[in-house]
Parts: C-alpha cells; sequence; structure tokens
C-alpha cells in the first residue's frame, strides 16, 4: 500500500545528485531534412514536471533517465534531444543532453551539475544491458548519482537496470506520479467506495484475463465490452461469425464464467453493432439485437441498448475502473459504445480511475480527458498491479524501506454488495 513506499517526502535531496527515471517515451514529429525533430504529445513530459520542479526547488542536482521507442541498438532518429529541448521550454531552464547513458563524460557532467540544474542522459534503451537488467549497467548508472527516485510508473513492471536493478545500489524512493498512481489504483484494489463497476473492453482478452478473474471476486459488477467479449459469448453458446474470437482465448473465458463471486454480476452484451469488414469501406452498418452474430458478419462494437445498461452501472457506482474501449474506435461508425461510457464517467460523481493507451486516447479524442479521477499512466503495469501481481520497480522502492511485500488485497465479503 502506499503507507510503504518510500517517497520522496522522506529523502534529503538538497545538494545530493538525484537520477530521476521518468517515462518520456513521447511520439516525435520526423521532421524535413535540417529542420530539428519535435515532440508531437508532450503529455508524459508534463505529467513528470512536478517531480522535477519539486526535486529543483529543494535543490537537487538532477540527472534524468528514460527510455525512448523501440531502438535497435544506437539509433540517432529515437535520440533524447527533443526531448530534452522540450523540457528546457517547459522548465525555462537549460536542460543539458549528455552524450551517453554511462561512462566518463555523463559522470563528468552529473559531478559539475549545481542545486537546481538538469543532466539528461541520452536514450537509455540504446544499453543492451538495459532491457536484461544487466549488473554493470546498473552499477554505472548508480555511479551517477546519491540518490535514485523512480517516477516512471509504466515501466514499474519491468525489471530493468534503469527501473529495478539501480534501486539495489542507492537509497531510493518514488516520486510523485508514480506515489500518485499507486494510491489510486490501491484505492480500487484494497478499499474501494462501493458499489465499485468494473468497464474492460479492447481487442483481445488473453492480456487481460487475470483481470477479469480477479475483478469477478473484486468489484460488484464487471461489464465486458471491445472484441474481448466474443470469447465469453461463444462460451455461453453464442455465434460470432467472423468477430475477433482467437480460439486459445475460449477456455480462460469459460474459466472466468464460473469465476464470479457471490456478489458481483457479470455483464455481457446484449445487442451489438455489425459490419461485412472491420474498415472504413464496411457500410452497410447493422445494429444486431441479440448477441449472435450471423455468418459474415462482426461485432465492432456494443450496441446502444447495451451502451445504456452500461452506463448505468456506472451511475449507480461509488467506484468505476475503466480498461479498454468498447469497439473500433478508430472507425468512426463503432465508436458510439465507448464515447457512451466516457460520457457516463465524465457524469458521475463517483470516483472514477482510467486505464490504458486507448482509453486515454478515447478521453482525449472526446475531450474529456479532465473528467476522470484518475488516469493511470501504465497500461500492462496496470493490468499487472490490479491483477495482484508485485511490480519489480515497486517492489524494491518498499524493499528500501524495510518493508514486505503486501499481502494480498481482501475480497468483498460473501453477500456484501
Amino acid at each position: 500500500m502506499l503507507g510503504e513506499l518510500r517517497t520522496i517526502d522522506d529523502v534529503d535531496v538538497e545538494d545530493r545528485r538525484v537520477l530521476l527515471r521518468a517515462d518520456f517515451d513521447v511520439p516525435l514529429i520526423q521532421a524535413p531534412a535540417g529542420a530539428p525533430v519535435r515532440v508531437a504529445d508532450d503529455a508524459r513530459i508534463q505529467a513528470a514536471l512536478a517531480t522535477i520542479q519539486e526535486l529543483r526547488l529543494r535543490g537537487a542536482r538532477l540527472v534524468i533517465i528514460s527510455g525512448l521507442g523501440r531502438p535497435q541498438g544506437h539509433d540517432p532518429a529515437l535520440s533524447m534531444r527533443p526531448v530534452a529541448d522540450h523540457l528546457a521550454k517547459l522548465t525555462g531552464d537549460l536542460v543539458v543532453l549528455a552524450p551517453a547513458v554511462t561512462g566518463r563524460h555523463p559522470r563528468d557532467l552529473s559531478e559539475r551539475l549545481a542545486p537546481g540544474q538538469v543532466l539528461m542522459l541520452e536514450n537509455v534503451r540504446f544499453e543492451p544491458g538495459e532491457m536484461g537488467n544487466d549488473p554493470r549497467l546498473a552499477s554505472a548508472l548508480a555511479e551517477l548519482a546519491d540518490l535514485y527516485v523512480n517516477d516512471d510508473f509504466g515501466s514499474a513492471h519491468r525489471a530493468h537496470a534503469s527501473t529495478e536493478g539501480v534501486a539495489h545500489r542507492l537509497p531510493c524512493a518514488a516520486g510523485r506520479l508514480l506515489a500518485r498512481e499507486v494510491g489510486a489504483l490501491n484505492a480500487i484494489a484494497y478499499a474501494p467506495e462501493r458499489p465499485l463497476v468494473t468497464i474492460l473492453g479492447g481487442a483481445m482478452l488473453g492480456g487481460k484475463i487475470a483481470l477479469v478473474r480477479r475483478f469477478l471476486q473484486l468489484a460488484d459488477a464487471v461489464c465486458i465490452g471491445g472484441g474481448m467479449c466474443f470469447p465469453f459469448l461463444a462460451a455461453q453458446g453464442h455465434s460470432v461469425g467472423s468477430s475477433l474470437c482467437p480460439h486459445e482465448d475460449l477456455e480462460p473465458a469459460r474459466v472466468a464464467l464460473t469465476a464470479a463471486g457471490p456478489g458481483c454480476r457479470l455483464e455481457l452484451p446484449r445487442d451489438l453493432l455489425l459490419a461485412k469488414r472491420d474498415d472504413e469501406e464496411s457500410m452497410p452498418v447493422r445494429v444486431l439485437d441479440g448477441a449472435d452474430v450471423p455468418d459474415g458478419w462482426m461485432g465492432l462494437d456494443i450496441g446502444p441498448a447495451t451502451a445504456g445498461r452500461y452506463a448505468a452501472e456506472i451511475a449507480a457506482a461509488a467506484t468505476v475502473f475503466w480498461y479498454g474501449p468498447m469497439g473500433r474506435i478508430e472507425l468512426a461508425p463503432f465508436a458510439a459504445g465507448t464515447h457512451a461510457i466516457a460520457g457516463a464517467i465524465a457524469s458521475t460523481p463517483a470516483v472514477t480511475v482510467a486505464g490504458g493507451g486507448e482509453t486515454a486516447m478515447a478521453l482525449r479524442s472526446f475531450g474529456l480527458r479532465h473528467h476522470v479521477s484518475h488516469l493511470s499512466s501504465g497500461g500492462a503495469a496496470t493490468l499487472e498491479f490490479l491483477a495482484g501481481r508485485e511490480l519489480p520497480g515497486i517492489q524494491v522502492l518498499r524493499r528500501a524501506r524495510g518493508h514486505e511485500p503486501p499481502v494480498r488485497p481482501p475480497m468483498r465479503p460473501q453477500g456484501e454488495i
């Protein structure tokens, strides 16, 4: 739980070199020849500003490390240069970019920092030892600082050199963003105000099955949409036509159908929006009153009756967790279900937590980004945290304070609604 984490409230950073792990994996605008590459969306940089500015104001000598893209070795197109330049504009101060991640030059630059100054290391994913959590890389990173702060929740499920390995070699703490994530998700998993309603969607069930089973024990209602509803419908004996329904998802869905706790309702679509193909030329669109998809058709969104039913569940909830769209939101005819869910969440006075990249994209596109209590910056990290797994990047921060991993969160007592 949040109280077990060592945070930046617990450490003295004045005149100390602080290695800050941030999530600056942002989209870039590849400019014409001769023009500088620019940041296309700075939401992740903005999210880290609270920690960055607080550490600077408290006199830290700040060394920032992040990954960017999926480089295969050193790729100049994925340099941190545009990120450093953008951060400099946001802070109004110089941000020096080190030419490498480790070595004599970055170490000299870190030692010459004055209190409040910022050094950004080059893309940590250029280092072959990053994803393998190479102890030599972790030790080299530790030489650059006196203290380690992790503010990258989105990578906390990965035991990488810059997210877990270095934290064993320095005093460490959680930044404001990571601590806020853990607090918001703990409120869902440990002590939600009830009724707790969970809305789960997205294309595939496979990566979310542990989350589904967890919420079937924890929540009062679990509402399923998106492509991941079809294995459940097929497991109930419905025909799914050409809808997305991988064979390997059928058995997990069958097991999950029997896993609901005594006070939990599993809600599946009762009407669907169909098309012949999943592209802009797939017209005509057909509303199916029922859940049996005819041959040659595919379900691409929940239907209006189902959207209304899920919205009613949200309206009656005290806590709502939403992860994943209800349909193919990149195709305008199939965004209505997701829009209805987003609108219901924006309108409720309940505590609302949303997660996942597509969910965040949908909220932004509908102009509702700031109408949720908390929008998680994690994708897989959010799924794994709420599924009850200990994340390496968080576990090491708990150990830094002498805490063992927490016990599994309590489920709803039988009969409680």
